[in-house]
């Protein structure tokens, strides 16, 4: 009992300072966004992180802390906005930008996942990309790998490459859309929303337009969330008919990996009550008060575990394949929102 302690007090402190090192930059973040109320604190946040991360703040020390903030607190970020949606809200997007979704996922899946086998990525690698491109950044890399068996290194690299990918088109998308769209707010919110990775990432894009779009961005991407429990099926079944040598084998695979993670069902838990009773307007505020804030200290700890001498480190078949994905990502759903006229 006494050494079960011992290993939680000496576990606590080992993740504490990276934690905390976290929640500060989060903090700095709020109080510089009331200066630059433009870029936003989840904006500043990642660019601070990203910052701090190459230059003055370095340790090994850090490294389990700004991991938990990065992947717990994202966690209970995805189940926290399921108290603030409902399926009434998901609908205000219309068929029109359903079918966008639901078009520009499955391509992005597509053309993703091939473009990594040209490159010579792995199976889990080009798949890892694909979901973390098309639905969700780290959240759906998270829940992704362990339904394709994917190791700790696929998913590291992976996940550095999509983030670094998505703070590019969280800058430049803003933008982009105002060139393309003019004063279109819902043609340049379906872009944010529609094309970028993480949740963080879209209200720190969408806030660089205007708070309108902020709302409307957060609607396609929260189709694109709800769409996260299809593809880590779809995709575990997709890995496991290409692994499986027997039925047998199949049926076996299947049993130990089609548990969803926990976030992923709270999500849709929290999501159904809330259409179903609606949750009173104070556990709605609370929640996206926290919400917020785990957002904010998660983008704060991927800027800082965002290492760019190990990415560059990878060589260029990375740097390539994350341009390749994210232009193909771009000019795809350009193409689909004139498409579908919007």
């Amino acid at each position: 009992m006494k050494n079960s302690e011992n290993d939680y007090i000496q576990s606590l402190f080992q993740i504490l300072p990276g934690l905390l090192t976290a929640f500060l930059v989060a903090c700095l973040s709020k109080f510089l966004a009331i200066w630059l109320p433009s870029l936003g604190a989840a904006t500043i946040a990642i660019l601070l992180g990203i910052f701090l991360g190459n230059t003055f703040v370095r340790g090994a020390n850090l490294n389990r802390g700004t991991k938990v903030a990065e992947s717990k607190l994202l966690e209970f970020s995805v189940v926290l906005l399921g108290t603030t949606v409902t399926f009434q809200t998901i609908a205000q997007i219309g068929l029109q930008g359903v079918a966008f979704i639901l078009i520009q996922m499955s391509l992005t899946i597509i053309f993703a996942y091939l473009i990594g086998k040209k490159l010579a990525f792995s199976d889990n690698m080009s798949l890892l990309m694909a979901g973390g491109n098309a639905v969700c950044g780290s959240s759906a890399i998270a829940s992704i790998a362990p339904a394709i068996q994917a190791d700790e290194e696929e998913k590291g690299q992976i996940i550095t490459l999509v983030n670094l990918l998505g703070t590019v088109l969280m800058l430049t998308l803003p933008i982009l859309s105002g060139i393309l769209y003019g004063t279109n707010l819902l043609a340049r919110s379906a872009l944010i929303g529609g094309t970028l990775q993480s949740v963080g990432q879209v209200v720190a894009s969408a806030n660089m337009v205007n708070e309108n779009a902020v709302q409307l961005a957060m609607l396609f991407k929260i189709m694109r969330i709800v769409l996260l429990v299809a593809v880590v099926y779809l995709f575990g079944r997709f890995k496991q008919s290409k692994t499986a040598e027997s039925e047998a084998e199949l049926v076996e695979v299947t049993k130990k990996s089609s548990a969803l993670p926990w976030y992923v069902v709270g999500f849709f838990i929290a999501c159904v009550f809330n259409s179903l009773i609606h949750f009173p307007v104070v556990i709605s505020e609370t929640a996206h008060f926290f919400s917020s804030w785990f957002e904010i200290t998660a983008l704060a700890a991927i800027g800082l575990r965002l290492d760019f001498k190990k990415f560059f480190q990878e060589g260029k078949r990375f740097l390539i394949y994350g341009l390749s994905v994210g232009t193909v990502q771009v000019v795809l759903a350009i193409l689909l929102l004139a498409l579908l006229q919007f």
